[in-house]
């Protein structure tokens, strides 16, 4: 039980010396993450669509 409490102890202890990010941060940061998720799937769409057309040629001309 009292590795339980040193472990809680040392764990508030170290939460406080976290630099949390403000609201205005977090909510930039978030907006960001999913922005550039957006890009990122709309690429990655873009080269998988091209890519089944380019194997779908080819199966066809076989």
């Amino acid at each position: 039980m009292d590795k339980l409490v040193k472990y809680v102890k040392d764990t508030a202890a170290e939460m406080k010396q976290v630099s949390w990010p403000t609201q205005h941060q977090a909510l930039l940061y978030t907006a960001l993450v999913i922005g550039i998720s957006i890009v990122v799937s709309f690429f990655v769409g873009a080269f998988d669509h091209i890519f089944s057309q380019g194997i779908s040629a080819l199966i066809n001309r076989i």
